[in-house]
């Protein structure tokens, strides 16, 4: 799912296609359902359990520009190429953040919701089939924020706040805070949540992230906020990022990484996850620096750390 070449409301589709290690070619897959009239959806989110991959809402574009976000969970078997139906989200929420605990919860970290940010932390169990809240996200809401997961250590950050302004239409801000939630052992839906320092004090918007040794790495995103054609709200073309950012849990500190002398083919954005393979991290399409849709596989090593 997501956004072709022609970035409009057009080009919002729900193909879907898999590329097996070791293989050169990737091939089509089953579409993904949709409970909505319109099956294409922007800024859904993927984990993978073991066999399985769940996919989480998304939202829809309609040519007079309407978007709905989708209440929709399915279940993808790898193997069978199939999709179940799974509970709806209690609140249908897109470009949130979904991070695994366990191999058994899933936790949906604020994002939009029709008409505004929220601050829950909705959890799925993937053994029951059911929804509970967990501990409210302790920063201000967002959407298009980034986070990684180890063990029971979960940093989010950055993302797009909602500013109200006196007599005026509201307008969308960069949020630049870095947030660590600790699970408690004994009930997952405790989560203990500090305000970390952040890496740069500038936020970005969309980045990729993954956790890997203990360590939590967020790649590309942008400095400035942007609607789906890569367009920032501030009527400017958005510059995607070739930093890569570090935060090391045991240490509650951050590194920052530039492109080292390769910034135009590492600098992408518009990510929704971030794959580790060995030492290497792999970013699947995205935008580039000049606000193209991507077709390729992006592969940076992991830097080493200090």
């Amino acid at each position: 799912m997501g956004l072709g070449k022609g970035k409009t409301y057009r080009d919002v589709h729900n193909r879907a296609y898999a590329l097996e290690l070791g293989e050169n070619q990737w091939r089509s897959i089953s579409s993904v359902p949709s409970s909505l009239p319109l099956p294409g959806r922007l800024a859904a989110v993927a984990v993978g359990i073991n066999e399985y991959a769940y996919l989480f809402g998304g939202y829809t574009v309609a040519a007079d520009h309407q978007e709905i976000s989708s209440p929709d969970v399915f279940r993808y078997d790898i193997s069978e190429d199939t999709y179940q139906r799974l509970a709806p989200m209690p609140v249908p929420v897109d470009d949130a953040v979904a991070l695994v605990y366990q191999q058994r919860y899933i936790y949906l970290i604020s994002g939009w919701h029709n008409a505004g940010n929220v601050n829950l932390v909705q959890v799925y169990d993937t053994q029951t089939n059911t929804w509970q809240q967990a501990s409210p996200y302790l920063g201000q809401p967002v959407f298009g924020h980034a986070g990684a997961i180890w063990e029971n250590q979960m940093i989010i950050c950055d993302g797009v706040k909602v500013v109200p302004r006196l007599n005026a239409r509201r307008m969308y801000a960069p949020e630049p805070a870095c947030y660590r939630g600790s699970i408690d052992a004994d009930d997952p839906l405790k989560v203990d949540w500090r305000l970390i320092a952040h890496p740069t004090g500038k936020a970005k918007y969309r980045m990729a992230a993954a956790a890997s040794n203990g360590q939590f790495v967020f790649v590309g995103g942008s400095t400035n906020p942007y609607n789906y054609n890569g367009i920032g709200y501030d009527g400017k073309p958005s510059d995607a990022s070739s930093e890569t950012w570090i935060y090391a849990a045991d240490k509650n500190a951050w590194q920052v990484y530039d492109g080292a002398g390769n910034e135009s083919a590492l600098a992408t954005m518009d990510h929704r996850g971030l794959i580790v393979v060995g030492n290497h991290l792999l970013t699947v399409g995205g935008m580039d620096n000049k606000q193209q849709v991507l077709d390729k596989v992006i592969i940076r090593k992991l830097p080493a750390s200090h």
